[in-house]
């Protein structure tokens, strides 16, 4: 069964996900695999963390706002970034997304690297404190349980001047009517 989850793909929470870690959520699959399961980060929580604050040295190649984003319940003691680079080229530091992304040229930071090695490659980089997880299985069962839609990204939703407003923007570019979903109210009970 094919159901779309795949690297680069994104995972925006329907209305129905009332779990406060992923209420209105879009998640970018960054590691998937049928046996080991997927992991992803959370694109729309910025926290009120500048990232001079915990990482200083990355500080000057953050993509606004430079704070910090929240990617996820896991691990909210790590952190992770995620950077576009032009070309073809894979500089040392950055990792690719693994598949045929339409993310663009989007990949991992090995934020233990200097930021010197990379930043002329940097286009945009943001930071991310945790990531979110799925087992085997797991996240094909919360699709088919109506809490995901799993729709195509772009390189402008990872690193979006807007983040809050991204659940909305996502889901209004969609075809059909699915691109209604994004008018649903916050509160249904006051509509």
């Amino acid at each position: 069964m094919d159901d779309g989850i795949a690297v680069g793909r994104l995972l925006v929470a329907t209305p129905s996900l009332e779990d406060p870690n992923f209420r209105r959520t879009v998640v970018l699959v960054v590691e998937h695999d049928d046996a080991e399961g997927t992991l992803g980060v959370v694109l729309n929580r910025p926290t009120e963390v500048p990232v001079d604050r915990v990482l200083p040295p990355w500080a000057e190649l953050v993509t606004g706002p430079g704070v910090v984003f929240q990617g996820g319940p896991v691990a909210l003691d790590s952190a992770l970034a995620l950077a576009r680079v032009p070309g073809e080229d894979e500089p040392l530091g950055w990792r690719a997304l693994d598949g045929d992304t339409e993310v663009g040229r989007v990949g991992l930071v090995d934020l233990d690297a200097p930021p010197g090695l990379i930043a002329a490659e940097v286009i945009q980089l943001r930071v991310f404190a945790g990531y979110a997880g799925w087992g085997a299985g797991q996240l094909r069962s919360e699709i088919e349980e109506g809490a995901w839609y799993v729709v195509n990204g772009e390189a402008g939703d990872v690193f979006a001047a807007d983040p809050e407003r991204l659940w909305q923007a996502v889901l209004r570019r969609q075809p059909g009517d699915l691109a209604f979903v994004a008018t649903f109210p916050d509160d249904p009970s006051l509509n």
